[in-house]
């Protein structure tokens, strides 16, 4: 059990981490300064020393955390799917439900993880790089079993599928939320089920 002191320190990380996101969404991260993010979250300048070393600190850990939360949304949709006897097409189905679900509450964060990606340069290229393997490697998880249960072709290149699974869903929200935003979550759901039926399981 968690202590008071603890759940405070977590729910202050959690403010520190919205408050990151958002500046640095909206302004980039050089531009972006630790008072600002106290003052947006509402803590002192210390209180962000006392949780972060620094604020590449602070921002390598809110790539830990955020991802961290996409993994586990997508391994539970996976295992949901599992437990109520539905097949590997079924349990990608609802990891991209899960996926969409995740970036339209978590947008501004998604923005800046896709933008990372392409960065080379960054301190804390080495952890996203990490991180995003360890969210990729559920899809995979789930393809394998797939192939193994002779359910999907066993010409898949698995590693490829699932960053290609993965990287559909990024492009296809961040799209829906930039230009198309009169779609509703399961229109999106919709149009990228019909792909990965189509085109993964070969199915007409």
């Amino acid at each position: 059990m968690e202590s008071a002191s603890s759940t405070r320190r977590q729910a202050t990380r959690q403010k520190l981490y919205e408050a990151a996101v958002t500046l640095i969404a909206e302004q980039g991260f050089s531009a972006t300064t630790v008072d600002e993010i106290a003052e947006r979250a509402g803590v002192a300048k210390g209180t962000v020393y006392y949780n972060f070393a620094s604020k590449t600190v602070l921002f390598e850990e809110l790539l830990r955390h955020g991802v961290g939360l996409l993994t586990a949304s997508l391994r539970a949709a996976a295992e949901e799917t599992e437990e109520r006897g539905g097949s590997k097409v079924e349990a990608l189905d609802a990891m991209i439900r899960a996926g969409l679900v995740f970036i339209d509450r978590y947008p501004a964060f998604t923005q800046l993880y896709v933008a990372e990606l392409w960065r080379t340069n960054r301190a804390w290229q080495s952890t996203l790089l990490v991180v995003r393997q360890e969210a990729v490697a559920v899809v995979e998880g789930v393809l394998r079993q797939g192939v193994e249960r002779g359910e999907l072709s066993a010409e898949i290149d698995v590693p490829l599928t699932a960053a290609a699974l993965v990287g559909m869903v990024l492009v296809a929200a961040l799209d829906w939320q930039a230009f198309q935003r009169e779609r509703s979550l399961d229109d999106v759901h919709s149009a990228l089920s019909l792909l990965l039926r189509g085109r993964v399981s070969g199915s007409r």
